[in-house]
Order: C-alpha cells, then structure tokens, then sequence
C-alpha cells in the first residue's frame, strides 16, 4: 500500500491553523519568489464508489489537504517558511537533501479508511481485510535539479479509533442516505504509527520549456520507498503525458509524492487555458501494510497480504490562472489473498496558488 490519504473537521482545523503563519511567512519572501513560485493549497479525495458498482470496499474513502511552499532558499532561514518550520528543520538536518537548483516543503494533514466488503456484518469476516482507519499529518522536502527530482516525507499519525474513520464514514453516509457498516467494532486497535518515504523521479525530455507553449509530451520515471510501522515498500513505476502547454512540474498524479503542484518549478505558470492527459503505473513490493497486517504490538485481525502490487492510473487535468483540477481513476491488483475484487477508486484534486 502507498498511503492514500484523509479529511476530517478537526484535522483541516490543525492545518488551517499553520495556514495563517505560513501565509503571514509568505509575505516576507521577496517578490520574485511570490510571482514566479506562489505558495500552493491542494485539497483531494479519494472514493471507490468513483470505480463503479460495488467498489464500496478496500481503501474505500479518503482526503487530504496540503500546504506547498514557494521556492526556498534553505530549509532554516529562509522567510518564506514560518518560524516553527525553521525550527523543526534546524532539527531535522539529517533529512535535508542538500544543495539544489530549486527546493520547497509541504505539508498536509490525511485521513484514509479502510473496510471489507459486507458492511452488513458485525461479527469479525476473518477472510476479508479489516475495518482501519487512519490519521496522519506529515511534512517533506523536495528538491529539484533540472530534470531530476528528489523528495523525503515523514509522516506520523495513528491507526484505530482515535483515527475517526468510523465517525466521519457514518456522517458521509447519512448525508449521502447511505447504508451503514456495521462491523467497526472490530476495527484495528489504535496505535501510533510513522511513515518516512523517500523517491526520486527524473524527466524526459529534460528541457521541456517548448511544452509551455503550445502542444507536447512528458515521461517521469520514479523509483524509491518508505520504511515505518505504517508501511514498509520498495517501489517504481513512471507516468506519461500529453496535453497543451504542459506545466514544469513532476507528474500530475495525486497519488504521487511529488504529484499535484507540489514539486519545485522552473519559470512561470503558462497563460489562458491549459489541459493535459496523464497514464501512470506503480509496481511496490510491499514489506507491511498495517491495513493488511494488522497491529504491530498487539493481537488483530489480519489477512495474508500479496508481496508484490501494481497499480495504474489514468486522468485529465485542467488549468487555468490560479487553479488546477485533476480527476484520475486507479486500477490496483489485489492485495490479499482471497480478495474478490480488484480495487478500483476515484480521485478528484483542486490546486490554487495563493
């Protein structure tokens, strides 16, 4: 699994509460930074019920919002950041990537849900993957040298009730008259959990400054991992695409690290209207998932996790001025044994430059 992430009330609460810092941070960054590479706020979800009939299952309902920064300088006094990020990063050098053209951090808050497929039972489905919901907040640093990308995320957060994944499931369904599932009570036990993730990406052709102009193609290849309690996974895969005036950025999926406005660019963003189509593909050998694997430190329900899982994904994304809006569809291979369907689920992603 690779993290899909999250929504919830209290959790867009903490975020909205480092937006005004951040924002008042921005102010202070000179105004070639601000023209040229504006602060970003990406807000995406995540359904299965955007895959068809009867996807309700799996990773079945996911959110996430993130703040990107402009272009840095450095990672600890550069004014562009707010004061508690200089902080944590003159803690945090060992993480740092070091000297490159252009470099910038994000930050988001997640919550991701997870259920098997007969949300009439309340009784444990030992076949079936277990109800889990999962609450995270992280932040990275991504750092670009001409076509080449590199990008480390930390993650941290909980697993279980303390998540919320019941509540904000229920409150989805009611509004939307829903039937209920019924089986929570067998959810994951909670259980703090962290994530370090860590990619590198590079893209063909390397200078792409043509694309901004007119009619023309990408390819972005990745590879790289994450090691926690959360998930451990070896992966690789690549995204092509081909629209009218390409942005300068490292892939428009919203799945990826650095997908969705969240990689550092090169020059300004194309005028008018811009539009572009995106396939992409993602093999991982999958160490743990807590999802599948269930507690790491005491007794849950788990299912025998598949080692190796591949996923595609194909979408359309839109631009103008401030804005972006991408939809995206993902196909996965299964990822137990036993599992009936193989995953499919929808993504929807806004981006606005403040």
């Amino acid at each position: 699994m690779s993290l899909k992430p999250f929504a919830l009330p209290a959790a867009l609460a903490g975020l909205l509460a480092l937006a005004a810092p951040a924002a008042h941070a921005a102010t202070q960054c000179g105004p070639d930074a601000m023209r040229e590479h504006p602060p970003q706020v990406n807000f995406r979800v995540d359904n299965d019920l955007f895959g068809g009939k009867d996807q309700d299952q799996g990773y079945t309902n996911g959110a996430q919002i993130t703040l990107v920064s402009p272009n840095l300088v450095d990672y600890t006094d550069d004014p562009c950041l707010p004061r508690l990020a200089r902080w944590v990063n003159s803690h945090l050098e060992r993480l740092h990537p070091g000297e490159f053209e252009q470099q910038n951090m994000i930050f988001s808050l997640a919550q991701g849900i997870f259920t098997p497929t007969d949300f009439t039972r309340k009784d444990l489905i030992e076949d079936d993957r277990p109800y889990a919901g999962v609450l995270i907040a992280s932040f990275g640093y991504n750092a670009r040298r001409g076509d080449r990308l590199q990008t480390t995320q930390l993650a941290v957060g909980v697993v279980g009730p303390w998540a919320l994944g019941e509540e904000v499931q229920n409150a989805v369904h009611e509004l939307l008259g829903d039937e209920k599932f019924q089986g929570w009570d067998n959810q994951l036990h909670n259980e703090p959990v962290f994530m370090l993730t860590h990619e590198r990406m590079r893209r063909w052709p390397a200078d792409a400054s043509e694309n901004l102009g007119g009619w023309g193609w990408d390819a972005i290849s990745h590879y790289g991992g994450a090691v926690g309690n959360l998930a451990t996974h070896v992966n690789a895969g690549g995204e092509v695409r081909f629209g009218w005036k390409l942005p300068d950025d490292f892939g428009s999926t919203p799945l990826r690290p650095a997908g969705e406005n969240t990689a550092p660019t090169r020059g300004g963003k194309p005028s008018g209207w811009s539009w572009h189509l995106f396939g992409t593909t993602d093999a991982a050998w999958v160490i743990r998932d807590i999802t599948l694997d269930g507690n790491t430190f005491r007794n849950s329900h788990r299912v025998d996790k598949r080692p190796v899982v591949a996923q595609a994904g194909y979408g359309l994304a839109v631009m103008r001025g401030r804005w972006k809006f991408a939809l995206a569809r993902y196909h996965s291979t299964r990822e137990f044994d036993g599992q009936r369907e193989a995953p499919v689920f929808g993504s929807f992603t806004i981006s606005r430059s403040l």
